[in-house]
């Protein structure tokens, strides 16, 4: 492993590093980042780079057994030497923290934050591989590798549980990456560069499979089987000694190759191919979500059976994360991976029994005709009970209608989608999909409308995306839509977004409209839902408010509004912190093209004399 060399950008401009601890140099000149409560102020905002973080989340970092009564100002005082500190360092007329949306932003370029350049150099790297062009892909990879060079992630501030979360997360990463470049050097024939370091890092991660598959490949590769096979053998001790549990099928059946001599050949057409293809194509313009693609693959490939829901408002991406996992986790389900939409064309739920009838024909469950619901149920329960297949159930409605489609015993597993929470689903595991970060919205736009058009005008793309709320769906339309006019400078195009009269009229390509996704989720909504929406987006200039501001909003008293607030977050038209708050010290937000349409709902059902707002109490 070469030795680690920070990578600072221009002259005279400040380089941030969370990949080992927190530092930050100017021309090679460490910089003193103050107190310790500051530095996890800047840990905090540096891992959330260029995105506002909450003051509560802030707050939560720097005294996790209960803020000061001076917590606030003490905050102002950290951030106010920060800025200090920076503008007199780098020479740079920027604010460097900004205060937005109820809380701070730390804006930094991609040349300035490690990890930002960790995860440009990643994304590279995997785009190189899935083209097939792995020599390049191991050597963007290596080079994101050696930002890392194997430290700990921010482990001077590993004390605080919120640092030390955000330091896991990233340590995650940058294992991930370890895999793919090792897999890429040992699929290009130098296994042998990646044996020292998988055998360092399977002894530091010893249950992480991926890691141990691609140790076991370097050695067989570099004529070591019999140190190959006895790598398996040790992994499959300690799984059984530790967790009562066996090898993954994908590395018994590595095992059983390597044992046989050969190398894993690519299987038979078989039926688990064909259930395999009932799935969407896999979209080659999916960017981002790492953290909840690798949740939600640890999740549903683990050997036992699991239910995960993956819940966020519409057009978030929900559906485009559960088809790549499904697409990802093939060799883990032998018998397939089945993908079923809960709605039909114009957004209405499908009856459970159709659905019913759908999975067992594509998993050719029981005989011809039509078999009466109870023993239906039961034929498919069986099924699921024999076999180890993935079923994606996309854009749930409510829990009612899956009741019976899931999995109650043996080894399959489900991935649910929908724009609700499912509370009322027992033992599933959860998902809530947020609108990414603004680095991740620009480089969909940029797979749309092209990298040079992007960055001819990167301010006006960085409008275009925040103007859409980050929005994927929308995100993706305004991408198709300048892929067609490509006479529209990036900057016109962004007044018009910017215009609240006008934003959801542009955000039309072809048949795909946004705002016609927006009146499917309005549609769900209960009508004292709708009206508590139309007065939170009435009230909230730019979508986000405060307990407070709902009270006054919606009439009612703090229990009222409180049960209010959490119903409409209940159906994903309302965010919340991901953390623990209390209901008086969170933000909440109304997306902003949501709250735009719920501004229109709510113009037009006043002008029709229909009353929206739910009674007050």
């Amino acid at each position: 492993m070469p030795p680690f060399s920070a990578r600072p950008g221009s002259a005279g401009t400040v380089y941030f590093s969370l990949l080992g601890p927190l530092t930050a140099v100017v021309d090679g000149r460490p910089l003193p980042l103050g107190p310790r409560k500051q530095r996890l102020v800047l840990a905090t905002l540096l891992s959330r780079p260029n995105t506002p973080v909450p003051v509560d989340v802030l707050t939560d970092v720097v005294w996790p057994e209960g803020p000061p009564r001076t917590a606030r100002k003490n905050l102002q005082v950290y951030v106010s030497a920060a800025r200090a500190l920076f503008g007199g360092a780098g020479g740079d007329d920027r604010d460097r923290v900004v205060h937005d949306c109820g809380g701070y932003r730390l804006r930094v370029e991609e040349g300035e934050l490690d990890t930002l350049r960790f995860r440009t150099l990643a994304r590279a790297g995997r785009a190189a591989g899935e083209r097939g062009d792995l020599r390049t892909a191991a050597r963007l990879l290596r080079e994101a590798l050696d930002l890392w060079g194997e430290r700990l992630p921010l482990h001077d501030l590993r004390d605080s549980a919120g640092v030390a979360e955000e330091a896991e997360r990233l340590e995650a990463r940058c294992l991930t990456v370890y895999e793919d470049w090792a897999e890429a050097e040992i699929e290009t024939g130098r296994a042998g560069s990646a044996l020292d370091g998988l055998r360092d890092l399977v002894e530091r991660h010893p249950f992480r499979e991926r890691l141990r598959a691609a140790w076991m490949n370097s050695l067989h590769q570099t004529g070591r089987q019999a140190e190959a096979l006895a790598v398996y053998d040790d992994y499959r001790q300690l799984l059984a000694r530790e967790l009562g549990l066996e090898p993954s099928p994908a590395m018994a059946a590595l095992y059983r190759t390597m044992l046989g001599g050969g190398r894993a050949a690519r299987p038979a057409a078989s039926r688990s191919a064909a259930l395999g293809a009932s799935l969407p194509a896999d979209s080659r313009h999916f960017t981002g979500r790492d953290d909840e693609l690798t949740r939600l693959l640890r999740v549903s490939g683990g050997t036992d059976g699991s239910v995960l829901v993956v819940s966020g408002p519409a057009g978030v991406g929900k559906s485009a994360l559960a088809v790549r996992a499904a697409h990802l986790l093939a060799d883990g389900f032998p018998d397939g991976r089945v993908h079923v939409r809960a709605r039909q064309e114009d957004g209405s739920p499908r009856d459970r029994n159709d659905m019913l009838d759908e999975l067992g024909r594509l998993c050719d469950v029981g005989g011809p005709g039509r078999p009466d619901p109870v023993r239906a149920e039961n034929a498919w329960q069986d099924w699921l009970s024999r076999h180890r297949a993935l079923i994606v159930l996309d854009d749930v409605a409510d829990e009612a209608s899956v009741r019976g489609l899931l999995p109650r015993s043996g080894r399959c597993s489900a991935v649910l989608t929908a724009r609700g929470q499912l509370a009322g689903l027992e033992s599933a595991h959860r998902t809530a999909l947020a609108a990414p970060d603004d680095d991740e919205a620009l480089e969909l736009l940029g797979t749309l409308i092209g990298e040079d058009r992007l960055r001819t005008d990167r301010p006006a793309a960085l409008r275009i995306v925040r103007a859409c709320g980050a929005l994927p769906l929308a995100v993706a339309v305004s991408g198709m839509r300048l892929a067609v006019l490509r006479h529209l400078p990036l900057a016109e195009y962004a007044d018009r977004l910017d215009d609240p009269t006008s934003a959801l009229d542009e955000l039309v390509a072809g048949d795909v409209s946004v705002r016609s996704r927006l009146a499917a989720g309005w549609r769900d909504l209960s009508a004292d839902n709708r009206g508590a929406l139309v007065r939170l987006a009435g009230d909230a200039g730019d979508g986000a408010f405060t307990l407070e501001r709902a009270m006054a909003a919606l009439d009612r008293d703090e229990r009222g509004t409180i049960r209010a607030v959490e119903a409409l977050i209940d159906t994903g038209a309302v965010t919340s912190p991901a953390g623990e708050v209390t209901a008086h010290a969170a933000l909440y937000e109304v997306p902003r093209l949501l709250c735009l349409y719920a501004r229109e709902e709510g113009a037009g059902a006043g002008a029709a004399g229909v009353r929206t707002a739910p009674p007050l109490s």
